[in-house]
């Protein structure tokens, strides 16, 4: 049976959180069970970004839950595109962050599941089919993995420098002087930069503060508003690469979505480093 938006003198968005991580973590069951038969079945684009049968197999399962259980929602998904619908409120599907880790051998890959409301992320999942992790966050209610609430991350600024998560979007070329620019700057001021081609284990890792911040240069949207909702509702504050007022949300141009991620110094000590960047 359809589930309604939420379920009567639950938390809000209860229903929606729970067929969320449920069709996650069947799909996480998918993508584990098949991940060393995994096969290229198209490219994205001129970079090489590749699609996979998993990417489909594993959405396919997906947007099926979705429509069972939200008939009357729209839902956009990374293969499948823009299945549209009246209303205000859009399911976002990135059925397997990670694919060409995937297609290499490498076990770096997560399912994403998010909500929106006029634009607005109002439950975010993301799971780990390699460790079985799920981490969920629901507007106003915080982030957790199974009963624990995330930390965030502890926002003083390490003596030997951050660790950083970068991502850029598939529009950005290799020739980018902006992208190159950062990352230069970025690579000379932190301990790490991590470029895991799944942004979404980066955003993770910032919500149970396993590092310190994350950079994002026209970041690609579908996976973007779970990610980001699970760091903001672990403590972590966003700001625009000029360091001004940043909202999180799915709708307008990449061009929105160029942020630095952080908490407390840590915030103050990236915008510094993007500042210099910037003006080089």
């Amino acid at each position: 049976m359809p589930s309604s938006a939420s379920d009567r003198g639950a938390a809000p968005y209860a229903s929606e959180t729970r067929v969320a991580v449920a069709a996650a973590e069947e799909a996480g069951v998918l993508l584990r069970g098949r991940f060393g038969a995994a096969r290229a079945v198209g490219v994205k684009d001129a970079e090489g970004d590749i699609v996979t049968d998993l990417d489909l197999a594993a959405e396919k399962l997906i947007l099926a839950r979705l429509q069972t259980h939200f008939p009357h929602d729209r839902i956009l998904s990374e293969e499948a595109g823009l299945l549209d619908a009246a209303g205000r409120r859009t399911w976002l599907v990135d059925p397997l962050d990670g694919s060409n880790n995937v297609a290499i051998g490498l076990t770096a890959y997560a399912v994403g599941i998010g909500l929106c409301v006029d634009g607005a992320p109002v439950v975010g999942v993301v799971h780990e089919p390699v460790t079985g992790s799920t981490w969920r966050a629901v507007s106003g209610q915080g982030a957790c993995c199974g009963p624990d609430r995330l930390p965030g991350p502890p926002g003083a600024v390490p003596r030997s420098g951050p660790v950083v998560a970068w991502t850029q979007g598939h529009a950005v070329g290799r020739t980018d002087q902006v992208a190159a620019g950062l990352r230069g700057q970025l690579e000379r001021c932190t301990r790490r930069v991590l470029q895991l081609w799944a942004p979404l284990l980066g955003w993770s890792m910032l919500a149970r503060g396993a590092i310190d911040g994350f950079v994002g240069y026209r970041a690609e949207g579908i996976d973007f508003p779970a990610g980001a909702l699970l760091a903001t509702e672990a403590g972590v504050e966003f700001r625009t690469l000029a360091g001004g007022p940043f909202t999180v949300g799915s709708a307008g141009p990449d061009t929105d979505r160029s942020f630095v991620a952080a908490r407390g110094d840590t915030l103050t000590y990236l915008l510094d480093v993007v500042a210099r960047a910037r003006a080089a």
